[in-house]
């Protein structure tokens, strides 16, 4: 154990929380600690609402004690949340959630993931733990209050910024192979560049040669690993230790089909991998400076389901994550060589658009519109850039409203990102033609109100004016009506759809009653 004096965690455990957990484990007669992430982040100075607190004893018990004593000084109900399957509490204290669980020791089996678990001491406790810089625990015991427990090392690892198991890796990733994609997890996650984080050789030997144990994981584990690299500041560093390792094969196949360059007769595509990863940087950042300026929104129909609510975004939309990544998903499938212009991707969005639900369902993932939205996004994301190459009519705007919907400002940051050509010169003509593009959509859209058109003739209304059954002429109308309003024949009224629809009407031999 380092004592106190040894490192400085001065001010670590000034919350009042520490000292109630401190009073009743002493009560108990129980020693108590403060263990993992939290302490983590106090020596590299981010904030941290989850506590963990491991005891050697019952951590449920030591829940309800805290509890009392909360509700005893604060005179307020304090509910805690109880996981006796896993032997552990939460409560939540000041926007803080705080979870007790016993002092443990694990062994596993090979073939499984569900461990044989026994009662044990914090430094059982700690050789169990992932890695050395979540196995650093402080002391809440009164004659040491604070001082930090730290067997393996985990402090000069975390100044060194590595990433290392407190066991040997073999048997650290044998026991619980998800750790080889949490090992990437942190390294991506706490990475910056004045103090970047690096997977020791070992381990990543280690990653290598035991990638196959990936297939005893749930793809729901694997996914929420994912969901946390994708809303780090730059993903694509986790995507490429996944690559490194091999990681990646049992995860996104798909992926590594993105990787090389083809030459025939002298002329390679661009090397689509490295792309894909640079997107996803590049939406990170954009987001993240959309989220810090207020300008993104999120929107969530209303209960009476007549439009929509809309808040500010205030944090990643890992959706819009999941889109970068897979938007050029379809380019293997679609790719062909013309001796005339190169190669060519015709139709790779809608491809890609295809494969995002067999992807989706593959991983696990949602199938609502969690699902749709990756999926209008990796089929729409080519829309933004053709109106760049061509003329920026306002019919070919209309329909981009249109179909993108609540998901245009998203839709716009991603194909922003989406340009990555190493020439210069190109990027800034194209970039400049994007902000035409831009301000196109916002003058359209205060102009006609396109986003979440609704039709104006509606089915019931046509069935009133000429007394038919539904019935494809229903479908004909409205569809005319459309094309009419976003191609600009006419305004976005039901006055002027009234007339065209009359006039069509006749035309079809369709008499008013």
């Amino acid at each position: 154990m380092m004592s106190k004096e040894s490192t400085i965690t001065e001010g670590f455990l000034d919350s009042p929380i520490f000292g109630i957990v401190s009073d009743a484990a002493e009560r108990l007669g129980v020693r108590a600690f403060v263990i993992g992430g939290y302490v983590r982040d106090c020596f590299l100075g981010r904030s941290n609402d989850d506590i963990d607190i491991v005891v050697e004893g019952s951590g449920i018990g030591l829940a309800e004690a805290v509890a009392a004593s909360i509700e005893e000084k604060e005179h307020r109900h304090c509910t805690v949340s109880f996981f006796k399957t896993f032997g552990t509490a939460m409560l939540k204290w000041h926007g803080a959630e705080i979870e007790f669980v016993g002092a443990r020791k694990e062994s596993y089996r090979h073939d499984s993931r569900k461990p044989i678990v026994e009662d044990g001491t914090l430094e059982e406790d700690q050789m169990r733990r992932d890695f050395t810089i979540n196995a650093m625990a402080f002391s809440l015991q009164k004659e040491d209050y604070g001082a930090l427990v730290d067997p393996f090392g985990g402090i000069r690892d975390l100044a060194a910024g590595i990433i290392r198991t407190p066991l040997e890796p073999e048997q650290t990733y044998s026991d619980d192979p998800l750790r080889m994609l949490r090992a990437i997890r942190f390294a991506t996650k706490l990475s910056t560049p004045e103090h970047p984080f690096t997977i020791v050789p070992e381990s990543i030997r280690a990653m290598k040669a035991m990638k196959d144990r990936m297939t005893i994981l749930s793809q729901e584990r694997i996914v929420e690993e994912l969901n946390k690299i994708l809303v780090c500041p730059r993903p694509s560093m986790g995507f490429r230790l996944m690559d490194e390792t091999g990681l990646i094969d049992y995860i996104l196949p798909e992926l590594k089909k993105l990787k090389g360059i083809e030459t025939v007769d002298g002329k390679g595509h661009k090397e689509i991998f490295s792309h894909t990863l640079q997107v996803v940087d590049n939406v990170a950042a954009a987001e993240a400076a959309a989220i810090e300026a207020g300008t993104l929104k999120d929107y969530y129909p209303k209960e009476d389901g007549d439009g929509f609510n809309e808040t500010v975004r205030t944090s990643p939309n890992v959706w819009l994550r999941w889109a970068a990544l897979l938007h050029d998903i379809g380019k293997p499938v679609s790719k062909r060589f013309d001796p005339t212009i190169g190669w060519t991707f015709h139709g790779h969005e809608v491809v890609g658009s295809r494969m995002v639900p067999k992807i989706f369902t593959r991983l696990k993932m949602p199938q609502n519109e969690k699902m749709k939205y990756v999926q209008k996004l990796v089929s729409l994301h080519h829309r933004p850039i053709a109106l760049v190459d061509n003329e920026v009519t306002d019919s070919a705007v209309r329909r981009l409203l249109f179909d993108a919907g609540n998901e245009i400002d998203d839709l716009m940051l991603l194909c922003n990102a989406d340009i990555t050509s190493k020439n210069p010169v190109k990027v800034a003509r194209i970039k400049e033609n994007f902000e035409l593009v831009k301000h196109k959509l916002v003058e359209v859209e205060e102009k006609d109100a396109i986003r979440n058109w609704k039709n104006p003739i509606t089915g019931e209304y046509i069935m009133e004016v000429y007394g038919i059954p539904p019935s494809k002429e229903i479908g004909i109308l409205k569809e005319f009506i459309k094309n009419a309003v976003l191609d600009g024949e006419i305004g976005n009224t039901f006055e002027e759809a009234d007339v065209l629809m009359r006039q069509k009407a006749a035309q079809m031999g369709l008499k008013e009653l």
